[in-house]
């Protein structure tokens, strides 16, 4: 990847902040750094959306709310009245964890309506949907990519952050290869250096998630500034 391919690094990254602790003052913090890096979204908690939102309001960084997160098991319609909320709310980019059940007990009909009536609530803003790859067999990632297509859903995502591994390369390489340009891929989940994101984005990933967003880039700043 050359300088002219990298020069909007900051737009890959959503810098996000999920943890359970996570306190109100952290919420401030992490909104603050993503506009002080121009960073494509910041993802909160749903229960800080409208707070967030008041951070954001007059920058360029767009409001990311998670629905079903982490484990993906609410019914269909307790995610739809979410991705209601979480819209009203500010939010203008939703990542949703699909119910991995459905996909490991071959209910792929209720997988993909799970996943269209989220798509449908957020028009005109598009869903990553969070297949948590570390649980899934390469024909179960196959599987779940072909349905997140025939949902609509803008992204497939690897990872909540939660499982027992996060992104793979091989799996970018997966998703990119059989995608075929008709879904985009966001590599979450165990990302903390540049050179980790990198290998991702040259793989396919057109996003990074990661809540070390600002010490990933740093390390880009420092890498130009040497090659100058």
């Amino acid at each position: 990847m050359n300088m002219e391919e990298i020069k909007n690094f900051n737009k890959y990254i959503d810098h996000t902040l999920l943890r359970p602790e996570v306190t109100k003052e952290e919420i401030a913090k992490v909104c603050k750094e993503a506009i002080e890096y121009n960073f494509a979204t910041c993802f909160v908690p749903p229960c800080y959306a409208q707070y967030a939102k008041e951070f954001l309001k007059n920058s360029e960084v767009k409001l990311g709310i998670p629905i079903s997160f982490p484990f993906g098991y609410q019914n269909t319609e307790i995610k739809v009245m979410e991705t209601k909320k979480a819209i009203e709310e500010g939010a203008e980019e939703i990542d949703m964890v699909i119910n991995i059940s459905y996909l490991k007990s071959k209910e792929y009909d209720l997988l993909l309506e799970d996943i269209s009536k989220v798509v449908e609530e957020a028009k005109p803003y598009g869903v990553k949907v969070i297949v948590e790859t570390c649980y899934l067999t390469r024909e179960e990632k196959i599987k779940i990519l072909e349905i997140a297509i025939k949902a609509g859903a803008e992204y497939i995502k690897t990872s909540t952050g939660f499982g027992p591994k996060g992104a793979e390369l091989e799996d970018i390489k997966l998703f990119k290869e059989l995608g075929k340009e008709k879904i985009k891929i966001k590599a979450s989940g165990g990302i903390r250096s540049y050179f980790q994101a990198k290998s991702l984005i040259l793989a396919g990933a057109s996003r990074i998630g990661t809540s070390t967003g600002v010490k990933i880039f740093k390390e880009y700043l420092d890498l130009i500034r040497r090659e100058k």
